[in-house]
């Protein structure tokens, strides 16, 4: 049972040292308010934090779904109680929703991440690129599935937008309700892998689910028609078995999805710009009219596309406000710099607008 749900030699490694004290161990494969769910050697079992481990374990230390731990079973009251969490393979943290500064774990022990989005009037690249750092940062393998596309008129322009974004990442258009793409889908999810569903709600994640699986196992909701956007279906994360052996751990439509600690994810992400950055005149470059800076010079022939270059200052400041939340006087620097930059950039548009004017 352990090895189909992904048990590996490193993990049995990982877990000699609580074998010795008649503990277990069990993958989490729901996680519902403190409550989980947990495939074990006896089967199936309730779970609950242990009081120590869950007074001294930080908020992103504790068990998510995907999620390896170590449990005392007691298998004639289908419970157990977890002691402690095993080391994950890959871990998708985001910044907590709202304005709280901490860490949230969304998904744990994933080997394949498919970044959902819809063909439809709520497809957005920029939301893609926000999933893509994330995803790369997490040490998951990244693919963009756009489903719906039975219900798309002219695919063809968001999965050119998908493809310039994705750096390598396959993008793979799909729909559920005939089955397009469907095989390409579930040729990545083999026996004893994790795929993960990441996406806003309204895309096709559950659905998609339903498909894989071969049975209506989540709810399903219509999209909004005033905006083309989700209601939520899905309210927790849980880790489904598929019939040809993969797993898929379903997940809640995320309306925000902050960042947190993803420098190395940003710069994979955003690998073509950073390479353009590398070619100005200067190191210390600003791009805010130097000569030789070779980012104006991509933006004015085209090759850098405006609003991926915005969307990576964006994504940068998010990073960097993170990194200097413990810091004032850097956060005020910051700050200014990118009030200068922003400035510098506006009046330049309107010069050039006004050189088109005069000709």
């Amino acid at each position: 049972m352990l090895e189909t749900y992904g048990w590996s030699e490193t993990l049995q490694n990982a877990f000699l040292p609580h074998a010795a004290s008649g503990l277990v161990p069990g993958r989490v494969i729901v996680q519902q308010r403190g409550l989980y769910r947990l495939i074990t050697p006896f089967g199936e079992l309730n779970a609950g934090l242990a009081g120590r481990f869950a007074f001294t374990a930080g908020e992103a230390e504790h068990p998510v779904a995907g999620d390896w731990v170590a449990a005392a079973a007691r298998p004639d009251e289908g419970a157990a109680t977890i002691h402690h969490l095993l080391p994950r393979a890959t871990c998708f943290r985001r910044k907590a929703a709202g304005t709280g500064e901490t860490a949230q774990v969304i998904a744990a022990n994933v080997d394949v991440a498919l970044l959902v989005a819809s063909l439809n009037a709520d497809f957005n690249p920029r939301r893609l690129e926000r999933y893509l750092a994330v995803t790369r940062e997490s040490g998951a393998t990244p693919v963009i599935v756009l489903t719906k596309a039975d219900a798309c008129d002219d695919p063809a322009g968001p999965i050119a937008a998908a493809e310039a974004v994705a750096l390598g990442a396959e993008v793979i258009a799909m729909s559920s309700l005939t089955g397009q793409g469907l095989d390409t889908v579930r040729r990545l999810i083999l026996p004893g892998r994790t795929a993960v569903l990441l996406g806003s709600s309204g895309v096709g994640k559950s659905t998609l689910l339903n498909a894989l699986a071969g049975q209506a196992l989540m709810a399903t909701q219509a999209i909004r028609e005033d905006d083309a956007r989700g209601r939520h279906t899905t309210t927790h994360r849980e880790l489904v078995l598929l019939p040809g052996g993969g797993l898929v751990l379903d997940t809640p439509g995320m309306r925000e999805l902050g960042l947190w600690d993803t420098g190395a994810g940003l710069s994979a992400t955003f690998a073509d710009v950073e390479e353009l950055a590398s070619r100005c005149r200067f190191r210390d470059c600003s791009h805010g009219g130097e000569p030789g800076c070779a980012i104006e010079a991509a933006l004015q022939d085209g090759s850098l596309p405006e609003d991926r270059w915005l969307s990576y200052g964006k994504l940068q400041r998010e990073q960097a406000y993170l990194d200097r939340r413990d810091d004032p006087v850097a956060q005020g620097e910051e700050r200014r710099k990118w009030v200068r930059l922003n400035k510098d950039y506006r009046s330049r548009k309107r010069e050039k607008g006004r050189g088109w004017a005069d000709e």
